[in-house]
C-alpha cells in the first residue's frame, strides 16, 4: 500500500516522526512524506494560490527521504496528488500525529484534519491522528510533553487492517489518543466544545494601531455520553467516522416546504414587457 504522511506540525515534529517510524516497519508498505517546513496548526483547509510553492527535500535520521513546503497541509496531499513524488500516487494519506488533541468543533479549524479531509476529497481514504499531552487537557496550551508512542502504535495496527474495516467510501477517521495510556477505544460522534475565549489588549502604539490576543480555556459538558471529548475525558481512544458532505438532510425537507420561488416573482414580473 502506497501511504503519504503528512501532518500541521511542520516535518520534524516528534509526532510525525515516530509514526514515520512506525509505518515503516509494516510490511507491504511504501510511504512518501510531504509536510509543512514548519508549524501550520489551525491552518484548516487553507492552500496557496498566490504564490509558487517551496519544496525541499529532508534527509531523515534513518537516510530515507522526505519532502518540506513552505505550504499548508493541505497543499501537501495536493502536491502528491499532482506528481511531486515521481512514480508514487497515494492510496491512503495519513496526517499527524498532531501535538494536542482535534476534538468535537475544533476539527473545523484544525489542519491536521483538513489534510484527512483533503483526502477523500480526492478519493483517497484518509486518516487523522492527534495526541493529548501528558498533562491530559481539553484545550490548547504552549510547553507541554507528548508521549505518542501508543497513538503510533495504535495506527499502525489499524493500517494493517484497513482493508478489513467498514469505512464507508468518502469517510476519514478522526483519532484521538489520551494522554496516558489508552484505557479502551470508543467510536464517538464529535462533541461540543464550550469556548471562553477573551479579547486581550496586548499593546497600543501611536495612530490607533492595538495588538490584541483571542484566546482562553474551553471545557465540554461532562454530563455528555458517547462523543470524542468525554471517551478521552475517561482516557479511552476516541475514533470518529468523518465525511465531508455537510448538508443538512432535515433543513433540505424544511426548506423545500416554503415556498422560495415567490421570492423571486415579483423581480421576474419587473423584467416582462
Amino acid at each position: 500500500m502506497r501511504v503519504l504522511l503528512t501532518n500541521d506540525d511542520g516535518i520534524e515534529a516528534d509526532g510525525l516522526q515516530t509514526l514515520r517510524r512506525a509505518l515503516l516497519e509494516l510490511p507491504g508498505i511504501e510511504l512518501a512524506v510531504i509536510s509543512p517546513d514548519g508549524n501550520r496548526s489551525a491552518m484548516a483547509r487553507s492552500i496557496t494560490t498566490r504564490r509558487p510553492l517551496w519544496v525541499q527535500e529532508v534527509e531523515f535520521d534513518d537516510g530515507t527521504i522526505g519532502y518540506a513546503t513552505d505550504g499548508t497541509p493541505v497543499d501537501c496531499v495536493r502536491l502528491a496528488r499532482l506528481g511531486l513524488i515521481e512514480g508514487f500516487e497515494a492510496e491512503l494519506v495519513i496526517s499527524g500525529i498532531n501535538h494536542g488533541s482535534n476534538l468535537g468543533d475544533d476539527i473545523t479549524y484544525s489542519g491536521t484534519v483538513a489534510a484527512a479531509l483533503e483526502a477523500i476529497v480526492l478519493g483517497l481514504p484518509g486518516i487523522a491522528v492527534s495526541q493529548q499531552s501528558n498533562a491530559c487537557e481539553l484545550d490548547f496550551r504552549a510547553g507541554l510533553a507528548f508521549e505518542f508512542g501508543a497513538a503510533a502504535a495504535f495506527t499502525s495496527r489499524l493500517v494493517e487492517e484497513l482493508q478489513n474495516v467498514p469505512l464507508p467510501a468518502g469517510t476519514l477517521l478522526n483519532i484521538n489518543v489520551p494522554g496516558k495510556h489508552p484505557l479502551g477505544v470508543e467510536v464517538a460522534r464529535l462533541g461540543k466544545r464550550v469556548y471562553r475565549d477573551e479579547l486581550a489588549l496586548i499593546e497600543e502604539s501611536e495612530g490607533g494601531r492595538r495588538q490584541y490576543r483571542i484566546y482562553g480555556e474551553a471545557s465540554y459538558e461532562e454530563e455528555e455520553t458517547g462523543t470524542d471529548l468525554a471517551a478521552v475525558a475517561q482516557g479511552k481512544i476516541a475514533v470518529t467516522p468523518i465525511h465531508f458532505d455537510l448538508t443538512d438532510r432535515t433543513g433540505l425537507t424544511a426548506l423545500r416546504r416554503y415556498d422560495l420561488k415567490r421570492l423571486v416573482a415579483p423581480a421576474a414580473s419587473e423584467l416582462q414587457p
